[in-house]
C-alpha cells in the first residue's frame, strides 16, 4: 500500500550532460500530472506521462526535469529570416506612422525572441532515452519512499480499527440492556404516579417492546463488524485507497444511525468515540492511494 505523499529524484551525469528529475506526489482523487520541463523535451510529455502514471497511479504529481548540456559541440545557430524580417516590418511600419526614426539595428533584431536557434538543444532525440531512465529511477526512490509511508499509515489504521472493534463490542454488551433498564424507569414511573393504584401490566409490555423495536441496533452493529472486517482485507491490497474512503463513509453512516437510534446515554457515549476513531481512519485514507 501506497501513500499518495511523497519525493524521489535521480540525476544523470556523463561528459558535459547532467539530467536532473524530481517528482513531489500529494494526495488527489484523480491522477493530476503537473510537468514543468526544458521546451526541447516537450516532444516526449506525454511518454513521460505514461511512464509516471505506471508508478502513480492516483494524487497530484509534480515533475521537474532540469538538464545542462556542456558538451563540447561546433556551434550551431539558426536564423529565422522571416521572423526578423517581420520584426524589422513592424519597426518600419512604427516609425511612419509615428514620424520617427527606425533606429533598429541587426543587433537588436538578434536580440528578439526566437530569432536565433541553438539547433544543439533543439534536437534531443539522442537524450530522450536517457530522459526517460532518469525519471523511472526518480518514480522507484519515489516509490520507496511513498512505500514506508504508506505501512505506517496502514499499521495506524489497523490500531484505529482495533479501537473500532472494541467500542462495537462494548456497545454489544451494553445494547441488550438498554430495554430492561427502559421497562424498571417505566414501571417505577408509572406506579409513583399512580400510587395504590392498579396499571395495566399489557400495555406496560407493549411500550417496552415498541421502544426495543425503535431502539434496535443489532443491524447496524452487524454491518459495522463487516466494514471493520473489509477494512482489514482491503489494507492487504494495492491501490485500493478509492475503495477505503467509500467504506469509511459506510462506517459513518452505521454509527449515526446508532447514535440516532439508541435513546442510552453510555451506547451514545460509546457512538461519539467510535465517530472520533472513525474520522481519524477517514483523515488517513485520504492520503492513501
Amino acid at each position: 500500500m501506497f501513500s499518495m505523499t511523497g519525493y524521489g529524484k535521480a540525476e544523470y551525469s556523463a561528459d558535459g550532460l547532467i539530467i536532473t528529475a524530481e517528482i513531489r506526489t500529494v494526495n488527489n482523487r484523480n491522477f493530476d500530472f503537473n510537468p514543468k520541463i526544458p521546451r526541447a523535451f516537450l516532444a516526449i510529455e506525454d511518454k513521460i506521462r505514461k511512464i509516471i502514471n505506471s508508478y502513480i497511479s492516483r494524487g497530484r504529481v509534480d515533475l521537474f526535469l532540469n538538464f545542462s548540456d556542456n558538451r563540447e559541440k561546433p556551434a550551431d545557430i539558426s536564423v529565422d529570416l522571416n521572423l526578423a524580417s517581420g520584426y524589422y516590418q513592424a519597426a518600419e511600419k512604427i516609425a511612419k506612422n509615428l514620424d520617427l526614426t527606425n533606429d533598429l539595428t541587426v543587433s537588436n533584431i538578434l536580440r528578439m525572441p526566437d530569432v536565433l536557434s541553438d539547433n544543439k538543444l533543439s534536437d534531443m532525440s539522442e537524450l530522450y532515452d536517457i530522459v526517460s531512465d532518469t525519471v523511472k529511477t526518480a518514480c522507484e526512490n519515489l516509490n520507496k519512499m511513498r512505500e514506508t509511508e504508506g505501512e505506517k499509515l496502514i499499521s495506524d489504521m489497523l490500531a484505529r480499527m482495533d479501537t473500532i472493534e472494541s467500542l462495537r463490542e462494548k456497545i454489544i454488551e451494553r445494547a441488550p440492556l438498554v430495554a430492561i433498564d427502559y421497562k424498571q424507569k417505566l414501571t417505577e414511573r408509572i406506579k409513583e404516579a399512580l400510587s395504590e393504584t392498579q396499571y395495566d401490566e399489557a400495555r406496560l409490555l407493549n411500550e417496552v417492546a415498541f421502544f426495543t423495536d425503535k431502539s434496535n441496533i443489532d443491524e447496524e452493529l452487524t454491518r459495522l463488524g463487516s466494514h471493520i472486517s473489509q477494512f482489514r482485507d482491503i489494507c492487504k491490497i494495492n491501490g485500493a485507497g478509492k475503495k477505503l474512503d467509500f467504506l469509511m463513509q459506510e462506517f459513518n453512516r452505521e454509527t449515526n444511525t446508532i447514535c440516532s437510534k439508541s435513546n442510552d446515554i453510555d451506547i451514545t457515549r460509546s457512538a461519539l468515540e467510535l465517530k472520533n476513531e472513525i474520522e481519524k481512519v477517514r483523515e488517513q485514507v485520504q492520503n492513501i492511494e
